[in-house]
């Protein structure tokens, strides 16, 4: 029979739930409430009040072609880490769970990386991957001018893309590891003794199982690929080169508090949540309908 706790008096129930209800409050509800009141009003160019404006804020960026390209980059950066990240990951996961020689060395080795704030990664890839004295710089003494993010927007692209995927690497690698160790031996084990290999294995046994988690990290990563990516993009490339890594958390930011657009800001924060609520309805629609949870 299961047993659940419960409290002899309302009263210490509440004073539990206060603390966290103020800082849901505090900390989501009041911020929310805030930028839906900046969407739809206009700050007096003299300060001291905001007039009621309706949808013109929102018009604006829908006429806006700078606005639709940072739209644009940050599903071309939401894709490429998730797939990255993920790929990698799953990859890294099945080779720990085959108890190699070493796996728990490197099994705590690779769950570090998610410990270390994005700000550091960044930095940290700036200097890998700069042009002039990092480990790509090889590349251009072989190749003059083929590797150079401060000028080309697609290698800076290609930079922000990896280091951030680097940092959800050992993110999933612990849910995939988790899931795999899961899958009861008994079924790989029947597999291999009758003949399959272990391509053949994770094809037909592991994969499907893992399928469930395999959704949920897709979820987890598109959604993270919109909102955390700030720290990584303003450290390794300030958006640039000409905008070429301006994605919409980035250009909320600067045209917020560089460009003191508050308004703007807050419009953008708007259609930034609905498009990660869109694209999540959109993975639980089309492809949660593929996945088998027994």
């Amino acid at each position: 029979m299961e047993k659940r706790a419960t409290f002899g008096s309302t009263r210490v129930g509440l004073l539990f739930a206060v603390p966290i209800l103020l800082l849901i409050f505090v900390f989501f509800y009041w911020p929310a409430g805030q930028a839906l009141y900046w969407a739809f009003t206009l700050e007096q160019p003299w300060g001291g009040g905001n007039s009621f404006v309706g949808f013109q804020n929102f018009a604006r960026l829908v006429q806006d072609p700078v606005y639709w390209n940072s739209i644009a980059r940050s599903l071309v950066f939401g894709v490429g880490s998730t797939s990255i990240a993920m790929g990698f990951a799953l990859v890294l996961a099945l080779l720990t769970d085959r108890e190699l020689a070493g796996s728990r060395i490197y099994k705590s080795v690779l769950i570090w990386p998610y410990a270390i704030a994005a700000p550091a990664i960044g930095l940290a890839f700036r200097f890998i991957m700069a042009p002039e004295a990092g480990l790509l710089a090889n590349l251009n003494r072989i190749w003059p001018g083929v590797w150079n993010p401060a000028l080309d927007g697609t290698d800076a692209m290609i930079s922000v893309i990896s280091a951030f995927s680097w940092k959800y690497v050992g993110y999933n690698f612990i849910f995939f590891l988790a899931a795999l160790q899961s899958i009861p031996a008994t079924l790989t084990e029947a597999a291999a003794m009758d003949g399959s290999g272990p391509l053949r294995r994770m094809r037909d046994i592991q994969l499907p199982l893992l399928m469930p988690t395999i959704f949920f990290l897709l979820v987890i990563n598109i959604t993270e690929s919109f909102q955390d990516s700030f720290g990584i993009v303003d450290i390794m490339t300030l958006g640039g080169p000409a905008r070429a890594t301006e994605l919409m958390v980035y250009k909320l930011y600067f045209d917020g508090f560089k460009g003191l657009d508050y308004s703007g800001a807050a419009a953008q924060s708007v259609i930034l949540m609905l498009l990660v609520v869109a694209l999540t309805i959109v993975q639980f629609r089309f492809i949660e309908r593929r996945v088998h949870y027994k």
